[in-house]
């Protein structure tokens, strides 16, 4: 299960105990930010696109969306969703519980700037009904993120 995968991730850093399970579903932002009583803007979502044949995740702040002419600018191709099937295969995590943790090796991570308005972010930890909160430092350190990037929209600063 994913989620066993993230939590032994976690261990290496003595961090599990942080992971959150709920009883309820927080496998979209809006139920995430239900079950963890929080915004929405808080919730880190973790999309997966497929660029020039490889997998990898953008992790933006759950009140944003992705801008397709900043992602076009950006990785010079248009944005295309993984679907579920490759999702589970070329990611790790199942659709509902995609973090940018304990994922395939060759899949890159980048954070968008639409999370660096928080002090703290929730992630899911690979189950549709788990996240932790972290700092948006302890962020950068745990997803092995590559770099920030601007390609979403619709997200006001505060």
């Amino acid at each position: 299960m994913a989620i066993d995968k993230v939590k032994n991730y976690f261990s290496k850093y003595n961090m599990e105990s942080r992971i959150l399970g709920f009883e309820v579903s927080s496998a979209t932002v809006s139920l995430a930010a239900q079950a963890l009583n929080c915004q929405e803007a808080r919730i880190a979502k973790t999309l997966s696109f497929l660029l020039h044949d490889k997998a990898i995740l953008i992790v933006t702040a759950g009140d944003a969306k992705i801008d397709n002419s900043k992602y076009k600018a950006h990785f010079e191709t248009k944005a295309k969703m993984l679907s579920p099937d490759q999702v589970k295969d070329l990611i790790g995590h199942e659709i509902g519980g995609v973090c940018p943790f304990a994922i395939h090796q060759d899949v890159v991570v980048y954070l968008d700037e639409s999370l660096k308005r928080f002090k703290t972010v929730f992630p899911a930890c690979g189950s549709s009904n788990s996240a932790i909160e972290l700092s948006i430092s302890e962020l950068e350190k745990y997803s092995n993120f590559s770099r920030w990037i601007d390609v979403c929209k619709d997200w006001q600063k505060t």
